[in-house]
């Protein structure tokens, strides 16, 4: 009779889950997603500092030129793809919001494996806020982007 109690009292005890690690993306895949169709590499042309960022360096450096993007120090070969969306090496990027007077740009990959915000001098005031409520809006995670130091 001990034993059988035993047995049932063992059964009752909660079982350690393995711990295993989770990656949680930056970009809700369930949520859409679409580029700003009129951005080409004439508009993005020139020097650019990264205000937020995930997968990039906040406060890093990019040079878009015409044929290739250089984001902190490395030089990619950027092509276009089309309707504010490019080929960055091997990774796709797409501008998902770029202002009127090509001052501040929201970019990332759809797989959410990279998201930024870019400003022509480094200080967007209110544009800052509508570019983390544009990603937000396509599903990325805003609260993640590091800030670059002030």
């Amino acid at each position: 009779m001990r034993w059988w109690a035993f047995c049932v009292l063992a059964g009752c005890t909660a079982m350690e889950s393995p711990k295993t690690s989770v990656s949680v993306p930056m970009r809700n895949p369930t949520a859409s997603v679409a580029s700003q169709s009129d951005v080409t590499v004439g508009r993005l042309a020139g020097p650019w500092r990264i205000v937020q960022g995930a997968g990039v360096a906040p406060g890093g450096m990019v040079r878009v030129e015409a044929d290739r993007i250089v984001l902190d120090g490395v030089a990619l070969p950027l092509r276009p793809l089309g309707q504010g969306r490019f080929r960055m090496g091997d990774e796709v990027v797409w501008v998902h919001w770029l202002d009127f007077d090509n001052r501040t740009a929201a970019l990332g990959s759809p797989d959410g494996s990279r998201v930024w915000i870019m400003d022509r001098i480094g200080d967007p005031g209110e544009r800052l806020d509508a570019a983390r409520e544009i990603l937000a809006w396509y599903g990325y995670d805003v609260s993640r982007l590091g800030r670059a130091p002030q």
